[in-house]
């Protein structure tokens, strides 16, 4: 509820800070569980450092597992801000690090969006390369459902970076409110 000022007032930070922390808490854990997912069932057998392809869906994925964490961090710090409002630093600190992850969180984002264009625009191959023959037993992985599951997995983890994004500003701007800027 905006005071006279314009800005919340300090029992209204403490709840919205608390839950905008525990929802960027939870997506940020659903995605690091689907990013390692993805490279658990398929991209720990599809990567080779000579192919620009795998080594993007590789680099891609892992950014995204990275900035899931850094979400994660963010939502426990909103959390210890919003039960603690007046120390500077902490809301620095804070400020600073949903800056860092709504960054990251973007930069993953259209990392993803790549990976899913290369994957639909070949038709999976780079998914499919280590099976020389795609029925043979000497595929490391089911190569029936590889092309699907990992584009229904990207999918999701693009979905999640989006609202990590929306919910990774909205902290931002409570933070730019308590600081007055």
């Amino acid at each position: 509820l905006p005071s006279t000022s314009g800005h919340l007032d300090p029992g209204s930070h403490q709840r919205v800070l608390m839950k905008t922390g525990l929802i960027l808490l939870i997506i940020g854990h659903l995605n690091f569980i689907t990013g390692t997912l993805v490279h658990g069932i398929v991209l720990r057998f599809v990567v080779n450092p000579r192919d620009a392809v795998s080594l993007q869906y590789a680099i891609a994925n892992t950014a995204s597992v990275i900035s899931a964490l850094l979400t994660i961090s963010c939502g426990i710090a909103a959390i210890v801000l919003s039960r603690y409002l007046t120390p500077t630093t902490l809301k620095w600190g804070v400020l600073t690090l949903t800056a860092c992850s709504s960054l990251g969180c973007l930069s993953c984002l259209l990392g993803l969006a790549v990976s899913i264009g290369l994957t639909l625009g070949s038709q999976g191959r780079a998914l499919l390369a280590p099976c020389t023959v795609p029925t043979s037993r000497e595929c490391p992985f089911d190569p029936t459902r590889v092309y699907s599951s990992t584009l229904s997995l990207w999918v999701i983890s693009l979905l999640l970076d989006l609202m990590e994004i929306v919910f990774g500003i909205r902290c931002l701007l409570l933070i730019i409110d308590l600081l007055r800027l």
